[in-house]
């Protein structure tokens, strides 16, 4: 084991303006710290905004998450960072295990661009799966994040972040910010970063109205992620989550895939030697594979889109 000091990851990856009215765009990444690839995606588009220096509206921001995690290439330190943004956590100002303080700092960098400076307010926040996946956004149903969703070219999962409480995305949502996690594929796939890219240049483009062919990388920098990785548009609605409880003894059956289609009566699993069917024609969505998880899988269906 070597015990090589951690690399410093700024808080602040990067700000970019150039001095005119308009809104924010707060861009988070690696709040789980096994899921670098929107840090490096970020480290890239601010590299780029850097050398052609394009003029855009309003401030983008590009913002670290879980520190210590992101130096351990672990997801987290005590619990996990996008669990801990609940509404009796900051009531409460709990600051007691690692994660909790980590939010304290990123709520501390966001008061630094006040609601009344912005006209408007827009958030993304970047994270890569488990197993391969192609890559979608995951939004929840409040303020006009939907119809903001719907400005990209990739699958978009309606409902599947309501069912997950303290994530950032609800945070940032409380606070009026209009957004969307975005879910760029696996972790340690290198597309994963394109993809992050691609979207990050792509909400530039719509947010803050960046002429994109000034940029020096373009169209590669979007044409990977829109042309190349990206699933067409489809909008999917979450209809079943089947839970486990911890004594479950759970086993997906071999080979499903994300968003792979289902047929009703399929056997999917078996759960303490019981057979698990579909009962639907859909899809299959985040499929358990690893030991550790308190959902066997989701089930998705295509619904019409904005």
């Amino acid at each position: 084991m070597s015990n090589k000091p951690d690399k410093h990851i700024p808080r602040i990856i990067g700000k970019y303006t150039t001095n005119k009215k308009g809104p924010l765009f707060f861009v988070t990444a690696g709040i789980h710290g096994n899921e670098p690839s929107g840090v490096k995606a970020l480290e890239e588009v601010f590299k780029q905004l850097e050398t052609t220096k394009p003029e855009i509206e309003g401030t983008l921001v590009g913002v670290s998450g879980n520190h210590k995690a992101l130096n351990k290439n672990k997801r987290y330190i005590d619990e996990d960072l996008n669990r801990v943004w609940t509404e009796e956590n900051i009531e409460q100002k709990k600051a007691k295990t690692h994660e909790q303080k980590e939010m304290w700092e990123i709520i501390e960098i966001l008061k630094q661009f006040p609601e009344p400076d912005y006209t408007k307010r827009y958030f993304l926040d970047c994270h890569t799966t488990s197993s391969a996946s192609l890559p979608y956004v995951s939004v929840q149903e409040v303020n006009d994040n939907d119809e903001w969703a719907h400005n990209f070219p990739t699958y978009i999962v309606r409902g599947f972040s309501d069912i997950i409480t303290g994530d950032i995305d609800h945070y940032l949502s409380r606070t009026g910010m209009t957004g969307f996690v975005f879910e760029a594929g696996q972790h340690e796939d290198k597309t994963s970063v394109e993809n992050h890219e691609g979207v990050i240049w792509l909400a530039l483009k719509e947010a803050c109205n960046l002429d994109l062919s000034k940029i020096e990388t373009y169209p590669d920098c979007v044409n990977r992620f829109a042309k190349k990785n990206a699933p067409d548009q489809k909008t999917f609605e979450l209809v079943h989550r089947h839970g486990l409880e911890d004594s479950d003894v759970f086993e997906m059956e071999p080979g499903y895939k994300n968003f792979q289609e289902i047929k009703k009566g399929e056997l999917l699993a078996k759960q303490n030697g019981n057979e698990v069917k579909s009962e639907w024609d859909a899809r299959i969505f985040m499929p358990l594979y690893q030991s550790q998880g308190n959902d066997g899988f989701f089930v998705i269906k295509e619904v019409e889109g904005k």
